[in-house]
C-alpha cells in the first residue's frame, strides 16, 4: 500500500471518531460535519509534505475545533457588536471535558439511530455520518435517487439539530430500542465493503473492518441480544473469505472457485462459535439464520462438499420471515442446487415482477447461471451481459463479460 492510500485509509477510519468528539463537544451535527470534513483536507493537504503528526485524531479534532470556533464567531458576530463576542463564545462553547483518547463513534451510531428519526432517515445518516458512505452510494443501497437520499439525509440532521437530542451513550433501555435500525446500518455498510456498489475496487476492506469494529463495539454493550452475536458472526465469516475473492489483478473470484487455503481459518472458527452461541440464545433472528448458512459455507473443504440440503431449509426460513428479495433470489439459487436449475428459473419469475429487483444486476446474473446450468448457453450469454450492463462495480462488470465471452467463444 503506498503512502497516499494509507492516509487516505487512515483518514477514512478517523473520520467518524473525529466527528462524534466534534459533536460531543459542539452539539451541532451539521455544522461538526463541515468542520470535519475541512480538517480533513487540511490533513489530506499538510499531512503528504509535513509526515503524520504524532497524534493524528488529536491533531484532526483540534483542527476541527478551530473550525468550530471560527463558526461559532462568524455566526455570533451577525448578532452581536464585535467588542461582545470574545465574552460570547464561552458561553456557546459547552463546558464538557475534551478527552483526545475517547472514542465516540458509538455514541455517534446509537445517537444517528434516535427515535425521533424515522428508520430510513436513521439508517441513512448513520451511513453517511459514521460509515463514510457517499450520498450516492446510499440511495443505490436504497432503490432511490441520490437527489431523494440528499433530501432525507439533510431532514435527519435537521432533526438531530432542532430535538436537542444530548450526546451521550444512551441507557441499555435505549439501546435495545433502536438496536433493529443500528443493525441494519452496519449490516449495510459491511455489505458495501464487501462488494462495493460502484468503482475500481470490488471490496473495501476499510468499510468492513469498521462494520465489524462496531458490531464488536455494539456486543460488548449488549451481550445477551442473540441477533447482535449473530450479526457479529455473519460478519466475521463472510470477511473471512476476503483474500481469496479478489485475483492478482484485482478481478472477482467466485465462491466455488475460491482457493479455500486463502480463508481466515481463526476468523471462521471464531463466526462458527459465535452463531453457534447465537442460535442457542432462544429466539432465532434473520441474522443468525444468514450467520448460519455463511457458517456451512465456510465449514466445506471444497465447493462440491457444500451441503445445500441445508443451505436450502435455512433460506427457506428466512423467506418465510423476510419479504426481502434479494433473499428469495439466494433462495432460487439454492433451490437450484438442490433441485436443479429449472426449479430455480421457475422461482425467478416472481421476482420479475418485483420493481425492487428489475433494474438490478444480480438478478440477471442469477438468471444467467441458471440457464448455463440448464444448458441455455445463449440465454445465459444474453442475460449475463444485461448484468454487466447494469453493474457499476468495474471487476463484476469485467466477469460477467467474461463469463459471457467464455460461454460465447464455446458456442462458436
Amino acid at each position: 500500500m503506498s503512502s497516499s492510500d494509507a492516509t487516505e485509509q487512515l483518514l477514512r477510519d478517523l473520520t467518524p471518531q473525529v466527528l462524534g468528539a466534534t459533536m460531543r463537544r459542539y452539539g451541532d451535527f451539521a455544522a461538526a460535519e463541515d468542520a470535519v470534513q475541512e480538517a480533513l483536507i487540511a490533513a489530506a493537504t499538510q499531512w503528504p509534505h509535513e509526515g503524520l503528526p504524532e497524534n493524528p485524531r488529536g491533531w484532526l479534532i483540534h483542527v476541527a475545533s478551530r473550525r468550530m470556533t471560527d463558526h461559532i464567531r462568524s455566526e455570533t458576530a451577525r448578532r452581536q457588536r464585535e467588542n461582545d463576542v470574545a465574552q460570547q463564545i464561552d458561553e456557546l462553547i459547552p463546558a464538557v471535558e475534551h478527552d483526545a483518547e475517547q472514542d465516540d463513534t458509538l455514541i455517534l451510531l446509537f445517537m444517528c439511530c434516535h427515535e425521533s428519526l424515522t428508520s430510513s432517515s436513521a439508517i441513512a445518516l448513520t451511513l453517511r455520518a459514521v460509515g463514510g458512505l457517499t450520498t450516492a452510494e446510499i440511495a443505490r443501497a436504497y432503490f432511490v435517487p441520490e437527489a431523494t437520499m440528499a433530501q432525507r439525509i439533510s431532514r435527519a440532521k435537521s432533526t438531530i439539530k432542532a430535538s436537542g437530542i444530548p450526546f451521550r451513550l444512551p441507557s441499555t433501555g435505549e439501546q435495545a430500542e433502536r438496536l433493529r435500525s443500528v443493525l441494519h446500518v452496519l449490516y449495510l455498510i459491511f455489505n458495501e465493503g464487501y462488494t462495493s456498489s460502484d468503482g475500481v475496487q470490488l471490496q473495501r476492506s476499510d468499510l468492513a473492518r469498521e462494520a465489524i469494529r462496531l458490531m464488536r463495539a455494539v456486543r460488548r454493550s449488549l451481550p445477551a441480544e442473540g441477533e447482535v452475536t449473530g450479526l457479529l458472526a455473519l460478519m466475521l465469516l463472510t470477511d473471512a473469505r476476503r483474500d481469496a475473492r479478489s485475483g492478482p489483478d484485482g478481478e472477482l473470484i467466485p465462491l466455488d472457485k475460491q482457493d479455500r487455503t486463502q480463508w481466515d481459518h481463526a476468523q471462521i472458527a471464531e463466526g462458527v462459535a459465535l452463531v453457534t452461541e447465537a442460535l442457542s440464545s432462544g429466539s432465532v433472528g434473520l441474522y443468525q439464520v444468514q450467520a448460519a448458512i455463511a457458517a456451512v459455507h465456510d465449514e466445506a473443504a471444497r465447493a462440491e462438499d457444500t451441503d445445500w440440503p441445508q443451505i436450502l431449509a435455512l433460506y427457506t426460513v428466512l423467506k418465510g420471515a423476510s419479504d426481502n428479495p434479494m433473499i428469495a433470489l439466494n433462495h432460487a439459487v439454492a433451490t437450484a442446487m438442490v433441485d436443479g436449475p429449472a426449479a430455480g428459473l421457475e422461482l425467478l419469475r416472481d421476482l420479475d415482477a418485483d420493481g425492487r429487483m428489475t433494474q438490478h444486476h444480480r438478478l440477471h446474473a442469477v438468471r444467467a447461471h441458471l440457464l448455463e446450468m440448464a444448458g441455455d448457453h445463449e440465454g445465459a450469454v444474453a442475460h449475463y451481459r444485461r448484468a454487466a450492463g447494469r453493474t457499476t462495480n468495474i471487476p463484476e462488470r469485467n466477469y460477467l463479460m467474461a463469463q459471457a465471452g467464455r460461454l460465447a467463444t464455446k458456442d462458436a
